[in-house]
């Protein structure tokens, strides 16, 4: 019996680039965050990627280029002009044909809230969106965007202490020009089928949940009959629609979103690790510390002091 075919996923760029064989010189693996032309990795094309899910978002900007993309069962062209964005969860592959001046964002949720905006979801909800279909610009208004991404590639390769500060600030300046031509009536629940309402709804009970959970407002963290129950599902039917339309399973959503929030509360609080333990449904810190290190290889800990923004 032939094997199923095994789907690749990755939490960084770094980690996709070094499994894809694809230089990796410029993508700096202490921050959350990279951008870069593409030209600058496919050094031999045509380029085909294999199917693979990254656990992070995209945006990608062709101002000079030609290829194809696939997100889940639907296929694009990239063409001159044309900009598109992905969010975590969903299975792609790509192909370039030419490559002259094609630039590419990704960056966590946690960047997002701690460097963007913290309600990056609730400001700019078309992040949540399943597929976003790529928009064609006139050079004029390619233009702005261009402007815009070659300024925060400027800001990366800098060495100045405010980098990351000063990236989330020109993305702010980005997500609105996006919103403004992109999704200015956008609608975050209404997305054609049940099954893609469902999804809508859990994404954006889960972002207020742990919201909620972080700012002290409740202390029961939602189990997945929880977030059933909000939709008036069964568990099961919810868990099927999650797994099916995001081809990631509900528990690995919930798992993900508590290790953005335990990040971030590390980051940027000076709250113990005993007490972000409790606020995220731990009843001992040391289940909480067994679980930040399975999914992260480091402890919480050691993340502080690496990653604290909190000076004493």
């Amino acid at each position: 019996m032939k094997e199923p075919e095994k789907k690749l996923v990755f939490n960084t760029l770094l980690k996709q680039y070094a499994h894809f064989g694809l230089p990796t010189e410029g993508i700096d693996d202490k921050t959350d965050f990279t951008i870069h032309n593409l030209r600058d990795i496919h050094l031999e094309l045509p380029f085909k990627s294999p199917v693979f899910r990254p656990n992070f978002f995209s945006f990608l900007f062709v101002k000079d280029g030609r290829g194809k993309y696939t997100t889940d069962n639907l296929t694009f062209d990239s063409s001159p002009g044309t900009i598109y964005f992905t969010n975590p969860g969903h299975y792609k592959s790509h192909e370039w044909f030419e490559i002259g001046e094609v630039y590419l964002i990704t960056l966590s949720e946690s960047f997002l809230k701690e460097n963007v905006h913290p309600d990056i979801f609730e400001e700019f909800p078309f992040l949540l969106a399943e597929t976003v279909h790529p928009r064609v610009l006139s050079p004029d208004a390619f233009f702005k965007f261009e402007q815009l991404y070659l300024q925060i590639n400027k800001e990366y390769l800098s060495k100045s202490p405010y980098r990351n500060r000063l990236i989330g600030n020109l993305f702010v300046v980005l997500l609105l020009k996006i919103k403004e031509y992109f999704w200015k009536d956008y609608n975050p629940i209404y997305e054609g089928n049940r099954s893609s309402q469902i999804v809508k709804t859990f994404k954006r009970t889960l972002e207020q949940h742990y919201r909620d959970l972080s700012n002290g407002k409740i202390h029961q963290v939602f189990r997945v009959q929880d977030y059933a129950d909000e939709q008036n599902l069964h568990p099961n039917y919810l868990s099927n629609v999650i797994k099916s339309k995001t081809g990631k399973p509900i528990g690995t959503w919930i798992a993900e979103k508590t290790i953005a929030e335990a990040k971030s509360l590390l980051q940027n609080s000076s709250t113990s690790i005993k007490e972000i333990a409790f606020i995220l449904g731990f009843s001992e810190s040391s289940h909480f510390s067994n679980y930040f290190k399975k999914y992260t290889d480091t402890s919480p800990v050691l993340y502080r002091k690496q990653h604290s923004t909190i000076t004493s």
